[in-house]
């Protein structure tokens, strides 16, 4: 009989949760195209994603906001005198039940202890060290003095060793001198490491199968020991600056009774200046202000100053604003303490965003080091422009082709019967259904095709181009908002070309006090700089050139720009620039237009602003070129100029 499979379910702890929806890169890229586009870096763009966050995860800002609001919370929320205010409440009770248990005595000696009572010095750590060899009369007065003994000795072995709670789990006699042992081995283990004992791994290993069960974090090595030992000894140095000086002398005399054996405190202090020596670089000096009601406890302390000590570490590595920062210096663990799971997903989770960025070649490291968009990332953010501009077209983007019958292209749909020379492809189903139709006409019999039953699919023809981007980016461009509207409307032309209109040449043109011919990667990382000119001259210049390296193709030339020109190119390659542009300047520009009119260019100016000295300047262009104007607002730019060419297209 075959027995059936039991399955058990419970809570997933192991990874990531693996239900969680998968990381959106598409948005990723989209969010680190628009600061790429707007003249970040990509280093910069991908560091801002982070910190912002995606929609699904909380960025590295908020849980760095979270991360201080924390520790605001413990500051405001605590303060670090519990320990002595508990040693206060036990004497008190101690002394009442004394008091009350003598009273009724008649003898000489209740008379002589009740006046050693009175005589008590008037601090708490001076009152209990006198009380030191008192005999207690009242059981409750002895108990209460004992436990003021217990409470100071494991307050301040716990505020040193993680683990003595649980190690330390009664305190009797045997118990306090099994920890004078252990801290008495623990000293003579450290004297021997500072002293550079070369035996020092068998005596680390000699002491932890010694005193293993005070150590449940199992250091692997002296180092590790060390480490844990020096961090927890910082932290209760720091707990101590933040007292008052007032509180840290009656905490430093009550020590001296932890557990009625002053070795304990001496073995202590002992301890902090090895550990102080061992690792000098970490922070035995600094203090922080706690505020609040509730009172806590020396072992408590340093746990909250240890807790301080890790969100600053965290808010540290949150900020990655350190040289060589990564995702992966974020220590989960400790943001999982802090913050909880959520917070340790969330961070788990960008770190996965950008391994998945780099992994998928969307970011790429260039010879200098930097990182910069792949071809990969600038097509997602050709395709994402692009998708932004068919929207804003409305249904007119299937007006690009000439619909002549001509030569290959993409079917029209129709089919004509084929004659000699040509060289479409067949249509198929047109064919046989003649063959077939002729055969039955003829009596039936075997169906056998005749050049007469062959039809061919008739293509639209589709005239090529060569078009030139002319984009000012003079400073104007910058200071008015229209910097990324222009770069992606280069995206998006530049994805329409290449995806769906290969066979044109299109040719980008940037123009300032100079212009260049640039690529597509070029253009989209280029930021804004401060730089007098729009030398439309030069630009149109290109233009021509490009033109001509195309004499089969139709020439459409199209100048987005937010100025008149202000520049021009002198003969021997300096550019003069002058405002308001002087007659000479607009001379040169005309004659650039002139010469494309020639080529029977098509020039479409799409003017951005309402200057009006730039408003008749692109007038005067398009009526002395043929061409015409448009004057979208910069968010419809990129639909203005791809509808523009594909109406050109369509001519």
């Amino acid at each position: 009989m075959t027995v059936p499979q039991a399955y058990s379910y419970g809570p997933y702890h192991d990874g990531p949760d693996p239900l969680a929806p998968p990381i959106d890169l598409r948005e990723a890229m989209d969010a680190i195209g628009e600061d790429v586009l707007a003249g970040s870096s990509p280093r910069s763009a991908l560091q801002e994603l982070l910190r912002r966050g995606t929609r699904d995860t909380t960025g590295l800002d908020e849980l760095t906001r979270r991360v201080w609001q924390r520790r605001s919370e413990l500051q405001r929320r605590h303060r670090l005198d519990g320990t002595l205010g508990e040693v206060q409440r036990l004497l008190d009770d101690a002394l009442r039940a004394e008091r009350k248990a003598l009273f009724p005595d008649p003898s000489d000696d209740a008379r002589f202890r009740e006046a050693r009572l009175d005589a008590l010095p008037p601090g708490t750590a001076a009152a209990v060290r006198d009380l030191a060899d008192y005999d207690w009369t009242s059981q409750t007065g002895g108990q209460n003095y004992e436990r003021i003994r217990e409470l100071l000795g494991q307050q301040l072995l716990e505020s040193r060793f993680e683990g003595m709670k649980e190690a330390l789990r009664s305190t009797t006699a045997q118990d306090v001198e099994r920890v004078n042992r252990m801290l008495a081995d623990l000293n003579a283990l450290l004297a021997a490491h500072a002293r550079g004992y070369g035996d020092i791994d068998e005596r680390f290993a000699e002491f932890m199968r010694r005193h293993g069960e005070f150590f449940p974090e199992n250091p692997r090595d002296i180092d590790e020991l060390v480490d844990a030992l020096a961090a927890r000894s910082a932290a209760a140095s720091r707990m101590l600056n933040s007292m008052t000086p007032e509180q840290r002398q009656e905490l430093a005399q009550l020590s001296q009774q932890a557990f009625g054996d002053p070795r304990i405190a001496q073995q202590l202090s002992q301890l902090d200046s090895q550990l102080r020596g061992l690792r000098p670089d970490q922070d035995w000096t600094s203090s922080a202000r706690f505020r609040g009601e509730d009172p806590l406890g020396i072992a408590d302390g340093v746990r909250a100053m240890t807790a301080l000590a890790e969100l600053d570490a965290l808010a540290e590595q949150l900020s990655q604003g350190y040289p060589g920062a990564r995702m992966e210096d974020i220590d989960l663990d400790a943001l999982e303490r802090q913050l909880g799971q959520d917070a340790r997903v969330d961070a788990a989770r960008l770190a996965e965003l950008q391994q998945q960025l780099r992994g998928e070649g969307l970011l790429q490291r260039a010879p200098d080091g930097s990182l910069r968009l792949s071809p990969k990332a600038l097509r997602r953010l050709g395709e994402t422009a692009l998708a932004d501009v068919v929207r804003s077209l409305r249904g007119r983007t299937g007006q690009r082709d000439t619909s002549s019958a001509g030569a290959a292209g993409e079917p029209s749909g129709s089919t004509r019967q084929w004659q000699f020379g040509d060289t479409e492809p067949w249509a198929v189903s047109r064919t046989v259904r003649n063959a077939v139709l002729r055969t039955a006409a003829a009596g039936g019999g075997r169906v056998r095709l005749d050049v007469s039953d062959v039809e061919v699919a008739e293509t639209e023809h589709r005239s090529r181009a060569a078009v030139a981007l002319c984009v000012d980016t003079s400073w104007s461009m910058v200071a008015e908002g229209r910097w990324l509207p222009m770069k992606r409307t280069a995206l998006a032309l530049h994805q329409l070309i290449s995806t769906r209109f290969r066979d044109d040449a299109l040719r980008l043109i940037t123009f300032g006090r100079y212009a260049a011919e640039v690529e597509l990667p070029d253009l989209v990382g280029m930021e804004g700089t401060w730089e007098q000119g729009t030398n439309a001259h030069h630009a149109l210049l290109l233009a021509g050139r490009h033109l001509r390296r195309h004499p089969d193709a139709q020439p459409v030339v199209l100048l987005v720009t937010d100025g008149e020109p202000t520049a021009h190119l002198e003969p021997d390659g300096e550019a003069e620039f002058d405002y308001p542009p002087s007659p000479r300047t607009l001379r040169k520009t005309l004659s650039e237009v002139d010469r494309l009119a020639k080529l029977n260019a098509a020039l479409t100016v799409f003017r951005l602003g309402d200057d009006p000295r730039l408003a008749a300047f692109v007038d005067a262009l398009a009526r002395r070129s043929g061409g015409r104007v448009l004057a979208p607002d910069p968010e419809g730019l990129g639909a203005a100029v791809v509808g523009d060419y594909l109406r050109r297209r369509t001519r």
